[in-house]
């Protein structure tokens, strides 16, 4: 957070007057303005003020604080951390104090008096400024090795939850995934979180490496073993002894070093070109490959054998087009890291851009994610990245799209069930109640909070069953 974002306060008031005499004693801030609840809710859903003051008599009844009371709501809901100072007379104690109960941080009373006001604000914004820092330090407390894999999808958190167990077993791993979804990270958090931690992780392509070159590379060789062997060199699994060893790219592993492979995960033991002592070896072996090893057994390139010895747990990496949100999520991620590198001081995705990256398929996953964002923070014109940007194409009619708040969707599913209950019953009440699992009360508060009339969905049903074809 900038320090003039740490300092933008939102002062929520209708009456101009006393909106023009808090404009003036706050001329040290970056000072926003809103004099309805739609106007206030926008205003922190855009800027995340840290901290807000709020006139409980809002329009279109100022003399009542029900609207006052439902922008308190909002506000918390879109930005919980920011701190809402109630503003009231005298005779509104009773609703500050309830105001406080939905969870302001404070409360001054009318008339304003500047001084006071400011020192209630001074507060708040230490006070926030406080909880942030606390929550980055907790955050970087949390840090562990599963921390740089950004995910919300149940798919991609089974996969972490199966990492954390596994590491601390010292048995084989297979990854198994498509190109771009994360094997090595995931490969390096085996090994952080295992008891190998402190010992060397060493990587190696199998495809990277030409066949000719490969089995050096792993076993290792003596001097004059060929010609060029000018010198005793250890192979990358002798030097990986006492950590973990990625065996990426295995489907490509030549047929001809499998077998030798295979000898070095039975016995532990390496023996390096041209020698004639076998050397032992503890080191975890994890491997990957987004190639079909049943159907490469199937065809003879890959020995079963081996398979076996290299699965003795499997963990499939879902690819991103299959984790939900995520794609966005680390969008964003990769977007701060970038701009921050970049110092371009853009402003974010557009809700066109978002739109876009969620109906993208990603064919390359992760890495295309990344080189995509990091292409647009460079070339983009404009302080908002749109699709264009990205060079994606937005799904119709995404410019207006916005996702919903939390009580926003809260309702929506509320209407949702209620609607279709009711359907379902035929408009009985008591029949609807057991199908939602309410008392018959509470089913009537539901209807009269969300403006539901019973007997439209009930005839609405009535009219679905007589369309019905008889059975």
């Amino acid at each position: 957070m900038s320090s003039d974002d740490a300092r933008t306060l939102l002062i929520v008031e209708d009456d101009p007057g006393i909106q023009r005499q808090l404009k003036w004693s706050f001329e040290g801030y970056a000072v926003l303005t809103a004099d309805n609840r739609e106007s206030a809710v926008a205003v922190v859903r855009r800027a995340a003020p840290p901290v807000v003051t709020l006139d409980l008599g809002l329009p279109p009844h100022p003399g009542n604080p029900t609207e006052g009371l439902a922008a308190l709501e909002e506000i918390l809901a879109a930005a919980p951390a920011t701190k809402v100072i109630i503003v009231s007379g005298n005779d509104e104690r009773e609703n500050a104090v309830r105001a406080i109960g939905l969870g302001a941080y404070d409360f001054c009373a009318k008339p304003i008096d500047p001084s006071i006001l400011s020192l209630i604000v001074d507060r708040a914004f230490r006070l926030y400024e406080l909880e942030q820092e606390n929550r980055e330090l907790r955050a970087r407390q949390k840090a562990s090795p599963l921390s740089g894999v950004i995910t919300a999808s149940p798919a991609m958190l089974k996969v972490c939850r199966m990492v954390e167990r596994a590491a601390g077993a010292d048995v084989t791993v297979l990854l198994l995934g498509e190109s771009g979804t994360g094997k090595e990270v995931l490969a390096r958090a085996l090994h952080q979180l295992s008891g190998r931690a402190k010992g060397p992780f060493v990587a190696i392509n199998c495809a990277a490496i030409p066949e000719q070159l490969l089995e050096s590379e792993l076993f290792g060789f003596e001097k004059g073993a060929f010609t060029g062997a000018v010198k005793q060199t250890p192979g990358r699994l002798e030097t990986a002894d006492g950590g973990t060893v990625l065996l990426d790219e295995i489907g490509d592993l030549p047929f001809g070093l499998q077998a030798k492979l295979l000898r070095f995960l039975q016995e532990k033991q390496v023996e390096r070109i041209g020698g004639r002592r076998t050397i032992p070896v503890d080191v975890r072996v994890v491997s990957a490959t987004n190639q079909d090893l049943q159907d490469r057994m199937k065809t003879g390139a890959f020995r079963e054998d081996l398979f076996y010895r290299l699965s003795e747990l499997v963990i499939d990496i879902p690819p991103l087009r299959d984790r939900d949100d995520d794609a966005v999520l680390l969008a964003h991620n990769f977007f701060n890291q970038v701009d921050a590198a970049q110092k371009r001081g853009l402003k974010g995705f557009s809700a066109e851009a978002v739109a876009a990256i969620g109906a993208h398929s990603w064919p390359g996953n992760v890495r295309e994610l990344e080189n995509r964002v990091k292409r647009a923070v460079i070339m983009a014109d404009d302080r908002q990245m749109m699709a264009d940007d990205l060079d994606l194409e937005a799904p119709e009619g995404s410019a207006e799209a916005s996702p919903p708040t939390l009580r926003e969707a809260r309702e929506r599913a509320e209407v949702s069930a209620l609607t279709q209950a009711l359907a379902l019953a035929c408009g009985n009440m008591s029949h609807a109640a057991r199908v939602l699992d309410v008392s018959r009360p509470t089913l009537y508060d539901l209807l009269k909070q969300h403006d539901l009339a019973p007997e439209r969905i009930k005839d609405q049903g009535a009219e679905e069953q007589d369309e019905a074809p008889a059975k």
